[in-house]
């Protein structure tokens, strides 16, 4: 199975680049996955409504070319389900059961995800109640994933 993070916003940080990197080079063993950055539509800081969900259509617009039809699509969203960590890797074990060819999280810039995205959503999911940085979304959906594979392995890291 293929995992791959799409973050609309471009990682610019170094530590969470660091970070991020880190978790990609330790999955290696369990998956192949890779990151995809930088989907963000440039909006002016005046931005209106309108602009917002024009920006927002094309972001999905280009999230959507990147997804075929055998692969799930994971939207990270607010209003989405919330999974402990051992919920998870049981999900990622069916996933990766399903034969299905890759899955794709993606990460929403600070105005969300289009609607496009969210109704192709295999599964909206809920990191937290609380609101993270994009980047930051990306360091702690990275680490998750790999501790879902530790779990799923029944190997030392999950406490």
């Amino acid at each position: 199975m293929k995992y791959r993070i799409i973050s609309i916003g471009k990682i610019r940080e170094p530590f969470f680049q660091q970070g991020i990197q880190e978790y990609l080079k330790r999955l290696q063993p369990y998956a192949s996955i890779e990151l995809v950055d930088g989907l963000e539509e440039k909006l002016s800081p005046r931005a209106g409504d309108k602009d917002i969900e024009k920006a927002l259509q094309r972001e999905g617009e280009r999230i959507l070319a990147l997804i075929n039809d055998n692969e799930l699509l994971i939207a990270l969203d607010i209003k989405g389900r919330m999974l402990s960590s051992e919920a998870l890797a049981h999900t990622m074990e069916a996933w990766n059961q399903s034969g299905k060819s890759r899955v794709n999280f993606v990460i929403g810039s600070s105005f969300g995800l289009s609607p496009a995205v969210k109704t192709r959503a295999d599964l909206r999911l809920c990191l937290s109640p609380m609101t993270f940085l994009h980047q930051m979304s990306g360091l702690i959906l990275a680490e998750q994933i790999y501790r879902g594979f530790r779990i799923i392995k029944g190997e030392p890291y999950h406490k």
